[in-house]
């Protein structure tokens, strides 16, 4: 392998190891780690909605200029997506950023249903407890600031215009 190569394979890795989250890259050799026998647990966090940086997809992406690259979560099944414009989500802020959050909802293929509220209802319960609180965000996905009541990881359920998916999303303590 010519010089450029290596250059270029130790770019990937290094780019590969600073994009994963909640998980560390395996050194080079070393067996992969399987996943988790529970796809919403993650080894290193508890949570299994991994916070993206990457570009946000196309339909996503609607107000942003460019290649928008900004931490973002994608729901579980993929019909919505929460750009995190406070991130790290933290339970209290004193200065700075607050807990913004853009939902993004998939273009849906059929048309909602018009009996459905067009707020984005959340259900988030903390994860291990039964603490669950309600949050919504009126004319359905689009800007908020979502404040949750305790640090840790939070399992949300979201319900918008006949559409539902869910998400983890972790609120550290500062």
């Amino acid at each position: 392998m010519g010089s450029w190569g290596r250059v270029l394979l130790g770019s990937a890795v290094l780019l590969a190891a600073c994009t994963t989250t909640g998980r560390s890259a395996p050194s080079v050799g070393a067996p992969a780690t399987p996943a988790p026998a529970n796809p919403r647990a993650s080894a290193a966090s508890g949570c299994g909605s991994r916070v993206e940086t990457g570009v946000l997809p196309d339909w996503a992406d609607a107000g942003f200029s460019g290649e928008a690259r900004i931490p973002h979560v994608f729901g579980a099944k993929g019909e919505i997506v929460a750009v995190l414009f406070g991130h790290p989500l933290a339970l209290r802020r004193g200065e700075g950023p607050t807990n913004k959050i853009l939902w993004v909802a998939k273009p849906a293929a059929t048309s909602p249903d018009p009996a459905s509220p067009a707020t984005l209802a959340i259900t988030a319960t903390l994860d291990g407890t039964d603490t669950r609180v309600t949050r919504e965000v009126a004319g359905g996905p689009g800007p908020s600031i979502i404040d949750l009541p305790r640090a840790g990881c939070w399992h949300l359920e979201l319900h918008w215009s006949g559409h539902t998916d869910t998400m983890d999303l972790v609120y550290a303590e500062d």
